[in-house]
C-alpha cells in the first residue's frame, strides 16, 4: 500500500517549479513504486489552479518569474490523497498476499471511480485527465479514468496492473507478464459500459483505436511519464499558461535522462513540441526528438502508430519545410494505411482532414505566388509524396465499414494536383502492381513505397529473375523459321541496288551469302534436331562500303570467330555499349521517384494522374466512388499558419 512518506512530506510548501521536480525525481529514483496517487494530486492541484485564474500567464515565455508557483500547502495535498485511500480501500478489499489481480477485481475498482463521476459534464473538455480533478470535481477523462483505475489498484497491493495507452484510448493489462487486457472506461461520445471486457475484438481489433495490438504498455515509470504528459497547459485554445508548460517541459525532461521515454513516442513528441516554442537543452534539438520518437514507433511497435510522423510532419510544416513535411504526411498515410477505419477513429480521422483539406492547400497557395512560386511545385518526389498520402487514406477506406473519402476530400485533392505541371508528374514512375512493385523494388533506390523499407528482394528472390543478355530461352517454333528469322532482323538489302539497280541485291560478300544458304540446308536435312536450343553462328558486324556520296555502314553477317577479330568495341551492338546503355537506363530510373500504389481507388487513377490536362471531374467522381458521406463542417477556420500541437489541441 502506498504511503506518504516524510521525505516527501519535507518539500512542502510547494512554491516553485524545481521543488515539484524534486518530488517527482525522490518518487523516480528512491523507490521501485512511485506513488501514483500521490504525483498524480500534486501536478493536477498545480494545473488546475493556474489554468483557472482569470489572470493567468500568457503564452510560453522563458523568463525566471515563470519558475516561481503559488504557495501549496501540504495539508491540502495530505486531505486529498487520504481521501483516495478511503474511496478504494472502503469499497474493495485489499491485497494482503501480493497475488495477481483477477477480471474481477479489475472491474471492482473500475466501478467504484466509474459509479462515482458526475454525468453532468462534457468529458473531452481540458485539465480533467488528473486525480485532482477526480477528488474535487468528481469529473474525468477516458485517460482520467483508467490512470484512477491502476492508482487505485496500487492503493489496493495489487502491482501487475499497468495502464495500456494507444494513442486515442488506455486501458489496463494485468496478470502474469501482463497477459490479461480489460476495458476500464469508454470511448467516443457515449456511456457504453465495457468496462471488465477485452480489448480489441472482433471488428475493432483492425481499428486504429487500439494500434493493432501494439499499445505503449507502462511501467511505473512509464505510467508517471503518460501523467506528466497528459498535463495540459491550455488556458484557452490560443494561450498556454508558461509555468504549467515549464513544469511539464521540466519533469519530462527528467523522465527522458532516466530512461523512461525511449519507448514512449507520443512523450517524446510532446517533449518535441515544448522544445520548439522554449528550447532548453541545446544539445538535443527539437528536431531529433521528433525523429527519436519516429525510431521508437518503429523499433518497439512496429511502425504502428501515427502520431510521431503528424508531430514531426507539423514541425516542418510550421518551419516552412514543406518538402519535407509532405514526406512526414505520407508516412503518416502508410501508417494508416494499415487499418480499417470505424467510427471510433474520429481523433486521427480529423488529423488526416486538417492535413488535407487545410495545410496542403495552404502550402500549394504559398509555392504558387510571390516570390517563393513554384520551389516544391517543380519536384517531382513532391507529388509522388502527394499519392503516397491519397493512396494511404484510400486503402484505410478498402474493408471497412464505414467510407472515409467524399466530395470534401476530393476538391482540395484536384486542385491540388492540378498545381503540378504534366512535365513534373510525368517525372514520377507509378507502380500499382505486385510484380512491378518487387522488380522495382529490386532495381530502384528511391522507391516511395512504406516507411517499414520491406525487402522485397529477399522475401522474393525465387520469383524475380533478371533477363539474360547472352543466354537464349528454348522455342518452339522450326529452327528453319528461326534461322530465317534470324536473318531478317538485320538489314540485308543493299540499299545502292535498290536506288540505281547497280551491284547485288544484299549486303555482304557472295560467300557470306551462300554460307547463309548452306546453314538453312543443313538444319533442314537434320530435322531431329530441329527442336534443340541453337547458339547463333551468324552475328551482326559493321561493313564499310564505298558510294558517290561518302562512307557509310550497314550490318552484314559474319561467324563468331570473325567478329572476334574484326569486332570494333563501342559499336551499338556491341556488350560493352549495351552494358552501358543499361547502366545509364538504371540511373536515370534511380532519380525518377517512384511510388506503390496499393489501393485500388489510386491504381485505376493512374492514367488520370499523368494525363496532360487533368481531367479532374473525373478524379473527383473516382474518389467519391460508393463513399456517400454528408460533409461535415470544418473543424477549425483557414488560418492554417496558427501552429497546432496535434494531440493537446484535440483535447480542448
Amino acid at each position: 500500500m502506498a504511503v506518504f512518506r516524510d521525505v516527501d512530506k519535507a518539500l512542502f510548501p510547494i512554491k516553485n517549479i524545481n521543488t515539484v521536480v524534486k518530488l517527482f525525481t525522490n518518487q523516480l529514483e528512491d523507490s521501485n513504486e512511485p506513488d501514483l496517487a500521490l504525483l498524480s494530486i500534486v501536478s493536477g492541484l498545480i494545473e488546475n489552479q493556474l489554468t483557472s485564474r482569470s489572470n493567468a500567464a500568457g503564452q510560453l515565455t522563458d523568463s525566471p518569474e515563470s519558475n516561481v508557483l503559488p504557495r501549496f500547502e501540504l495539508e491540502d495535498v495530505e486531505n486529498l490523497y487520504k481521501k483516495f485511500h478511503l474511496i478504494i480501500t472502503g469499497s474493495v478489499e485489499s491485497n494482503d498476499t501480493k497475488s495477481y489481480a483477477t477480471r474481477e477485481i479489475v472491474k471492482k475498482v473500475s466501478d467504484v471511480i466509474w459509479n462515482s463521476l458526475t454525468r453532468s459534464y462534457y468529458k473531452d473538455r481540458a485539465h480533467l485527465q488528473s486525480l485532482y480533478s477526480y477528488l474535487t470535481g468528481s469529473k474525468l477523462d477516458c485517460f482520467g479514468v483508467a490512470y484512477a483505475v491502476v492508482a487505485g489498484c496500487q492503493v489496493l497491493g495489487y502491482n501487475d496492473v499497468h495502464l495500456a495507452l494507444s494513442e486515442d484510448h488506455a486501458w489496463v493489462v494485468f496478470g502474469p507478464n501482463g497477459s490479461e487486457t480489460a476495458e476500464v472506461t469508454w470511448h467516443g461520445k457515449g456511456n457504453e459500459d465495457k468496462r471488465g471486457q477485452e480489448i480489441g475484438k472482433g471488428v475493432s481489433a483492425r481499428s486504429w483505436l487500439y494500434v493493432n495490438s501494439k499499445p505503449v504498455v507502462c511501467t511505473r515509470h512509464m505510467e508517471v511519464a503518460a501523467m506528466v504528459s497528459a498535463i495540459n497547459p491550455s488556458l484557452n485554445a490560443n494561450v498556454d499558461v508558461s509555468e504549467v508548460a515549464l513544469l511539464q517541459q521540466e519533469l519530462l525532461w527528467h523522465l527522458y535522462d532516466f530512461g523512461h521515454l525511449k519507448k514512449y513516442p507520443m512523450a517524446i513528441g510532446n517533449l518535441g513540441d515544448l522544445e520548439e516554442i522554449s528550447p532548453k537543452r541545446p544539445d538535443i534539438s527539437c528536431k531529433n526528438l521528433f525523429d527519436e520518437a519516429i525510431e521508437s514507433a518503429r523499433k518497439y511497435y512496429n511502425n504502428q502508430h501515427v502520431y510521431p510522423y503528424t508531430y514531426q510532419g507539423g514541425y516542418y510544416y510550421r518551419n516552412k519545410m514543406y518538402k519535407e513535411a509532405f514526406e512526414s504526411w505520407a508516412n503518416a498515410s502508410d501508417v494508416i494505411r494499415g487499418y480499417n477505419y470505424s467510427r471510433d477513429d474520429e481523433e486521427i480521422y480529423k488529423e488526416f482532414l486538417e492535413i488535407a483539406n487545410e495545410l496542403i492547400p495552404y502550402i500549394m497557395k504559398m509555392e504558387s505566388s510571390g516570390f517563393e512560386a513554384n520551389t516544391i511545385l517543380k519536384k517531382a518526389e513532391c507529388f509522388a509524396n502527394l499519392l503516397k498520402f491519397y493512396d494511404g487514406i484510400c486503402q484505410w477506406e478498402e474493408g471497412s465499414a464505414t467510407p472515409v473519402l467524399h466530395i470534401g476530400w476530393a476538391k482540395p485533392l484536384v486542385n491540388t494536383i492540378s498545381k503540378f505541371d504534366a512535365d513534373v508528374r510525368a517525372q514520377v514512375n507509378i507502380v500499382c502492381d505486385n510484380v512491378e512493385e518487387k522488380l522495382c523494388s529490386k532495381k530502384n533506390g528511391s522507391i516511395f513505397n512504406n516507411n517499414n523499407n520491406n525487402n522485397y528482394e529477399k522475401e522474393h528472390a525465387s520469383t524475380i529473375t533478371k533477363p539474360s543478355a547472352t543466354k537464349q530461352s528454348a522455342s518452339n517454333f522450326h529452327p528453319t523459321i528461326e534461322a530465317l528469322t534470324a536473318a531478317c532482323s538485320e538489314k540485308l538489302l543493299n540499299p545502292e541496288f535498290l536506288l540505281q539497280g547497280d551491284g547485288s541485291p544484299f549486303v555482304g560478300t557472295s560467300q557470306q551469302q551462300h554460307e547463309i544458304k548452306i546453314k538453312i540446308e543443313k538444319v533442314e536435312e537434320n530435322p531431329d534436331n530441329g527442336m534443340e536450343v541453337l547458339e547463333p553462328e551468324f552475328q551482326a558486324v559493321e561493313v564499310k562500303q564505298e558510294d558517290p556520296g561518302g562512307e557509310y555502314t550497314i550490318p552484314a553477317l559474319t561467324k563468331p570467330e570473325e567478329e572476334k577479330e574484326n569486332g570494333k568495341p563501342g559499336t551499338s551492338k556491341s556488350p560493352d555499349f549495351l552494358a552501358k546503355e543499361e547502366d545509364y537506363e538504371e540511373e536515370m530510373r534511380r532519380k525518377r521517384p517512384t511510388v506503390v500504389l496499393h489501393s485500388q481507388k489510386m491504381k485505376e487513377l493512374k492514367d488520370l494522374l499523368l494525363a496532360e490536362k487533368l481531367n479532374t471531374h473525373a478524379i473527383s467522381l473516382h474518389l467519391t466512388a460508393q463513399s456517400q458521406v454528408q460533409v461535415g463542417k470544418k473543424s477549425r477556420s483557414d488560418s492554417t499558419e496558427t501552429s497546432m500541437r496535434p494531440k493537446r489541441a484535440r483535447r480542448e
